[in-house]
């Protein structure tokens, strides 16, 4: 009797877990989502979210007595942000501005740039050092990592910031595969490790 009882408690504690896992990862997806302007994939996300989370909570409500519970929702939790950002990071979903600031010549940074198929807009400034030259461009989030490395090789002293851009209406982009399934890539792409 009391060894199907601990078996009870383990298995109903690792469900529990697993769902706050669940759900707490859907909510930072559907956050993301809402951030990028996608109307009808928040919402869809929302509804699964809120489901498992009324499941677990459920079951935690019908065992109160147990504090095994309550610390496999509140590890759930915790877990399911870790996760929750992981798969965010590895969506890439959306747009970033990048600003570059560097005191050196900055033509062959932008030529290369170019060349790379990222669309550049350069000034020339004034810093509180002197002349500077100022670039902006719009990336797609997964070619960050690209951009900032041939940024690092031609103005490794340059100063550089980086912020989401909710939606771009035009620009010049490099040539991607999207997401859902063209080309023969499918949603797996998401979770595979960028460069």
């Amino acid at each position: 009797m009391m060894f199907d009882e601990v078996l009870h408690v383990a298995i109903l504690s690792a469900l529990i877990f697993l769902a706050r896992i669940c759900d707490v990862t859907l909510g930072t997806m559907r956050i993301a989502f809402i951030a990028r302007g996608h109307r009808f994939l928040a919402p869809l996300v929302g509804f699964f979210e809120v489901l498992i989370w009324l499941i677990a909570l459920r079951q935690i409500m019908q065992n109160l007595t147990n504090a095994v519970f309550y610390v496999s929702y509140a590890g759930g939790f915790a877990a399911g942000t870790f996760v929750g950002l992981w798969v965010e990071e590895r969506m890439a979903i959306g747009s970033r501005i990048i600003r570059v600031i560097t005191r050196q010549d900055a033509r062959e940074l932008i030529e290369t740039l170019r060349e790379a198929d990222y669309g550049v807009t350069s000034i020339d400034a004034e810093g509180a050092e002197g002349r500077v030259h100022l670039l902006f461009s719009v990336i797609k989030r997964q070619d960050i990592a690209k951009f900032i490395e041939i940024v690092d090789k031609h103005a490794p002293r340059a100063f550089y910031s980086i912020e989401d851009v909710r939606s771009v209406s035009e620009g010049v982009f490099p040539a991607h595969v999207s997401f859902v399934g063209r080309g023969g890539r499918s949603l797996l792409r998401m979770f595979s490790k960028r460069r």
